[in-house]
């Protein structure tokens, strides 16, 4: 830094002319200002983003409410004349009402099966070494590489085919047969087995191994230190995958579809995805398109409130990994 001489002979550090920064105050004001823009494009684009999530939402449900000749005439209009709230009991009546009985029916079993069995198969991968244990992981990952839909025939021949096996077909065949809900819940839990286990797995690896040694030294088996020392550590990891399942299985089509065809003389079992298509094809030249909004409408809200609920728990559970 350049500095001046006094007629006295001290020299003194070079002063700025006001209003003018040097050194590290002018980087400073240089990165405020890219900073407060970086922020302000930031914050125009989570904007943006917002209404574009939020908008489609509200004009769903909005939507409910209005009239059939409302949803046909202005169909991008946000409010309508007057709340039409029986078209939410019309939707109910048409079907709506079974649709969710069969699949919180399917939801508890399949869920529940899911978490436990996945928490357990990513405990024992991820804290005991043997023989095996790297190949039996990378398989239940493999199964996230696997389209559902290359497994549509086997699955579909072998619900089908249960009844024609003499032993299974006389036991069994009533309870995983063509439109059971029993085999509905086995196929969703195979079928959400592979994320639980690598995301539990991960989780799993991130808790102290001292607790569970001091548990062992206690005279805890490996199922006691399990159910009551390891799994309430997992809690977080538990909530957000559970929600993961519990969201990917409420939205599920394809698969109840394919295995949940009717049987002529037996109930139709249906889960909400197939009842909202039905809805809409079995409508006709009906045009109740209110109804259908209301249907929608109903199918959604579950999922919403399940998310705003638990969204703290969900984010904590995938930041715990990273923060120890």
């Amino acid at each position: 830094m350049s500095t001046v001489t006094h007629t006295s002979g001290q020299k003194r550090p070079d002063v700025a002319p006001p209003g003018r920064p040097t050194g590290r105050r002018a980087e400073a004001a240089g990165s405020g200002i890219g900073g407060r823009i970086f922020n302000g494009f930031s914050h125009l684009f989570l904007v943006v983003w917002a209404i574009m999530v939020i908008y489609p939402l509200l004009w769903v449900v909005m939507s409910a409410l209005k009239t059939d000749s409302e949803v046909i005439r202005q169909p991008l209009s946000l409010f309508p004349k007057s709340l039409q709230w029986d078209n939410f009991a019309r939707a109910w009546t048409a079907g709506i009402d079974s649709f969710f009985l069969d699949t919180l029916l399917v939801l508890v079993f399949s869920v529940t099966l899911t978490m436990l069995l996945g928490s357990m198969a990513a405990y024992a991968l991820a804290r005991y070494e043997f023989r095996g244990n790297r190949l039996i992981y990378w398989m239940f990952l493999s199964g996230l590489t696997l389209p559902v839909y290359l497994a549509a025939v086997p699955l579909f021949k072998g619900v089908y085919n249960v009844s024609t096996y003499p032993v299974v077909g006389q036991f069994l065949s009533p309870v995983i047969g063509p439109n059971k809900h029993a085999m509905l819940i086995l196929v969703y839990v195979a079928w959400s087995l592979s994320f639980t286990v690598f995301f539990m797995h991960s989780f799993f690896r991130t808790l102290p191994h001292s607790i569970i040694e001091a548990a062992m030294v206690d005279g805890a088996s490996h199922s006691r230190a399990f159910f009551s020392v390891m799994l309430p550590m997992a809690k977080p990891g538990l909530i957000s995958i559970g929600i993961f399942n519990v969201l990917g299985q409420w939205n599920q089509w394809y698969l109840p579809t394919l295995l949940m065809q009717p049987v002529a003389g037996e109930p139709k079992n249906q889960v909400i995805a197939q009842g909202l298509i039905e809805l809409s094809v079995n409508q006709g030249y009906k045009s109740d398109w209110s109804g259908l909004f209301a249907g929608v409408t109903m199918a959604m809200l579950p999922v919403l409130i399940v998310y705003v609920v638990f969204q703290r728990q969900v984010q904590s559970g995938l930041t715990a990994g990273v923060g120890k």
